[in-house]
């Protein structure tokens, strides 16, 4: 792969863990509600060069390739991340994981209508995974798009996300 402006510091700002665990900060702060309060990490530069788009010589990479990090939260849990460009045949993969006493909930941005769900609540003899897909029309947004069964795509987030900004506007609340 070519040198290119997500790899120069100076162009992207930050290399894996501004341009996708950012994204995984955001996302568990929203499903938990909680704040991420302090971190421990390491980041390393796998592919310290590349050749110039041009084909005429090569030029230094200047972010980071990958980056794994610990955390907690405001509310106590622990948390632990991955963010990384060399995940060998992960397309977009986002993964999220709750874990906890009563249940565990997990998703992945590359199964986008899923939520896999497992009650500790239930008969240990029959208790497992349950998979749940999200496009009946009484989940969250599901019902003004396409019939049951049919999936929603990741640009169906971005209307969903303006619907609630207008929506939060209009009836004064904090969006």
């Amino acid at each position: 792969m070519p040198l290119a402006w997500r790899l120069q510091k100076e162009k992207a700002g930050s290399g894996a863990l501004g341009d996708i665990g950012a994204h995984i900060i955001d996302a568990t702060q929203f499903v938990t509600g909680q704040t991420l309060t302090g971190v421990s990490a390491l980041m390393d530069t796998f592919v310290r060069e590349r050749p110039l788009p041009d084909g005429n010589g090569s030029g230094p990479v200047t972010v980071d390739d990958a980056a794994l990090f610990i955390g907690r939260t405001s509310g106590g849990a622990l948390a632990s991340y991955e963010a990384t460009r060399f995940a060998t045949g992960r397309k977009n993969a986002l993964r999220i994981e709750v874990n906890g006493s009563s249940g565990s909930l997990a998703f992945d941005l590359e199964s986008l209508n899923e939520l896999w769900f497992y009650d500790n609540t239930e008969d240990s003899a029959t208790a497992g995974f349950r998979r749940i897909v999200v496009t009946e029309a009484d989940h969250p947004y599901a019902g003004a798009w396409w019939p049951p069964g049919h999936i929603l795509g990741y640009e169906h987030t971005f209307t969903h996300q303006l619907a609630d900004l207008l929506t939060a506007i209009a009836e004064g609340t904090d969006p």
